[in-house]
C-alpha cells in the first residue's frame, strides 16, 4: 500500500522513502537499456528512433509521473521545477558521457541527422514553453492552448525524426572515429515478446518509482525549508534522471553510440510533455502562469545548452583537450552556472 500523505512524514522518513526510489530507478533504468537496444535491432526501428521514443520515454517515465502528480496535488512549482530542472540535468549527463567515451568527442562520433533533429525539436518545444508565460492567462477547462500545441508538435515533430532516420536527405562523413548503428544478428537476440515484457516490467517500476517519490519530495521541502524549486530541480530531477546517466554510460561502454545521445535528446523532447501532462493535471488554471523566475532561468539556460549541443554535432570536433569536446566543457559550466545562480540569484 502506498503512503501518499507527506504531511504525516518525518525529514528521515521522507529522505529513507526519496533515497530507496532513487535507486529503484537507477537499478530498472540500467537495465532498460539492454532491452531497448535489442528491440532497436529486433524491430527495425534503429537506435536513434528506439533511443529517443522507446528508451527516452521509459526512462523519463519516473519523472513524468511524479511532475503530473504534483500538479494534481496543488504543487506546481515542483511539477515545473522537477520537468524542466530533469532536461537540463540530462544535457549535463551527456557531457558525462562524452568524458566516458575515450576514442573522440562523442558529437563527432554519433553525428547523425535524427540526432540533430531531434535536438532541433527540443530547442522548438522549450521556446514554447518559455513563451507561454508572456500569453495571456487564458484556460479552457483549466488547460492553457500551449497545452495542446506543444503535444501536437512532439508528434509531428517524431515524424520528421523518424523520416530522417530512413530516408536521410544527406549523411554526416563517415570517419575512422564515427560509430555506426549495426544491428546485431537476430539469432542473439531475445524473442520479441520476452523484449516487450521486459520493457513494460521495467517501465512499471519506473512508474511507481515516480509516483512514491513525490509526497517523499514534498515533504523534504516542507520539514528541511527548502523552496520545490530547489527540490524539484536538485532532488528530484538528478533523482528521476538516474537512468538517463546510466543509460547513457552504458549504452557507450556498450558500443551504442547513437542510442547514449538519442536518448538523451529524445528524452529530453519528451520530457517537455511533462508540463503538458502537468498542465492537464494543474486543476488551478495554466501552469506556465506559475513558472518562477528560476524555472524561466532554467529554460532559458537549457535553450543555450540544446544550441551548443546541435552545434557541436554539426562541427564534429573530433578531439578536445583531454579528449573531451569543447560543447561538453560548455554545457558543464553552463549546468553549474544555473545551480549557483539558485542560491546567488
Amino acid at each position: 500500500m502506498l503512503i501518499v500523505d507527506p504531511d504525516s512524514w518525518t525529514l528521515l522518513q521522507s529522505v529513507g522513502v526519496f533515497s530507496v526510489c532513487a535507486l529503484v530507478i537507477a537499478i530498472a533504468g540500467t537495465r532498460i537499456t539492454r532491452v531497448v537496444d535489442q528491440l532497436a535491432d529486433r524491430t527495425g526501428l534503429g537506435e536513434a528512433t528506439a533511443g529517443a521514443v522507446l528508451l527516452g520515454a521509459a526512462t523519463s517515465l519516473s519523472g513524468a509521473v511524479l511532475s503530473v502528480t504534483a500538479a494534481y496535488r496543488g504543487h506546481p512549482e515542483l511539477a515545473v521545477s522537477n520537468a524542466l530542472g530533469g532536461i537540463a540535468v540530462q544535457t549535463f549527463f551527456l557531457a558525462i558521457a562524452d568524458i566516458v567515451y575515450r576514442r573522440a568527442n562523442l558529437e563527432h562520433a554519433a553525428a547523425s541527422a535524427p540526432n540533430m533533429m531531434q535536438n532541433g525539436l527540443l530547442i522548438a518545444l522549450l521556446a514554447l514553453i518559455l513563451l507561454a508565460p508572456s500569453l495571456p492567462d487564458v484556460t479552457v477547462w483549466s488547460i492553457h492552448p500551449v497545452t495542446p500545441i506543444l503535444l501536437g508538435f512532439y508528434f509531428y515533430g517524431t515524424r520528421l525524426i523518424q523520416s530522417a532516420g530512413d530516408k536521410p536527405m544527406w549523411h554526416p562523413s563517415v570517419t575512422g572515429d564515427t560509430k555506426q548503428d549495426e544491428p546485431e544478428s537476430k539469432n542473439q537476440l531475445a524473442s520479441m515478446s520476452r523484449l516487450w515484457t521486459e520493457f513494460a516490467v521495467f517501465m512499471a517500476t519506473l512508474g511507481v518509482a515516480g509516483l512514491v517519490m513525490e509526497p517523499a519530495a514534498t515533504a523534504i521541502s516542507s520539514e528541511a525549508g527548502l523552496s520545490q524549486t530547489i527540490v524539484g530541480v536538485l532532488l528530484t530531477a538528478i533523482s528521476t534522471s538516474i537512468p538517463e546517466l546510466v543509460t547513457s554510460v552504458a549504452a557507450v561502454r556498450r558500443g551504442a553510440l547513437t542510442l547514449a545521445v538519442a536518448g538523451i535528446i529524445g528524452g529530453n523532447a519528451f520530457d517537455t510533455l511533462f508540463m503538458a501532462a502537468s498542465d492537464i493535471a494543474y486543476r488551478d488554471g495554466s501552469i506556465y502562469h506559475t513558472m518562477t523566475a528560476d524555472s524561466e532561468r532554467w529554460v532559458a539556460l537549457t535553450l543555450l545548452m540544446a544550441a551548443i549541443l546541435i552545434m557541436g554535432l554539426i562541427r564534429r570536433e573530433r578531439y578536445g583537450l583531454g579528449r573531451i569536446g569543447a560543447e561538453s566543457v560548455a554545457i558543464m559550466v553552463l549546468y553549474g552556472l544555473g545551480v549557483v545562480l539558485m542560491f546567488t540569484g
